[in-house]
């Protein structure tokens, strides 16, 4: 055999090679859940959500790549409390009508196998982007039992500090510390 076959069949083994894709996905709002917990005067824990979010996730589990882009319309938060809904969209807490939306971007992940298990990104919230780290528990990708689609799903979890991002209203007597938790789920983008 020589050089130039042998060259080109090297060249050709490695085109032949199977490659690492990424595969992107779609967060179904339908099935996506952000919600909130904050302190209150110390007696209770208040809880929130927001009723609309959307956003796109890509995953490569063999080069052990994550990445998010999750958008929330800040006035869409609900308490289920009309008052206090109408408060918190205000200037002292969400300002939605200056911030209308918070977005988390998130870039690098740790992964447990091939399973993600942290998530690190920049929240932002009232035009103030800071680091914030997603613990991402019960991780599971699989084909939905009806549609037999592609589907991610995790349940995320952190804690910001809401003076960070410039939401001082009422400190302490409401809590500083603000525990997010997302349940996610989102499509394969070329599932069938």
């Amino acid at each position: 055999m020589n050089r130039l076959t042998v060259a080109i069949i090297c060249a050709l083994s490695g085109l032949m090679a199977t490659p690492s894709w990424a595969d992107s996905y779609t967060v179904d709002p339908k099935h996506t859940f952000p919600s909130f917990e904050i302190g209150h005067l110390g007696f209770s824990t208040q809880r929130g959500r927001f009723n609309t979010s959307s956003g796109s996730i890509t995953l490569d589990r063999a080069a052990h790549t994550l990445s998010a882009d999750i958008r929330i319309d800040a006035a869409s938060i609900d308490t289920g409390l009309a008052a206090l809904e109408e408060h918190l969209r205000g200037p002292d807490f969400f300002n939605v009508e200056m911030f209308p939306e918070l977005r988390f971007v998130g870039a690098t992940a740790k992964f447990d196998g091939d399973r993600p298990v942290v998530l690190n990104g920049e929240l932002t919230l009232l035009g103030v982007s800071r680091p914030v780290l997603l613990l991402l528990n019960n991780f599971k990708c699989g084909p939905h039992p009806k549609t037999q689609k592609e589907h991610c799903g995790a349940d995320a979890s952190a804690v910001i500090k809401r003076s960070d991002f410039g939401m001082n209203y009422a400190l302490p007597a409401i809590a500083d510390s603000v525990r997010l938790l997302i349940q996610v789920e989102a499509v394969r983008n070329d599932a069938p």
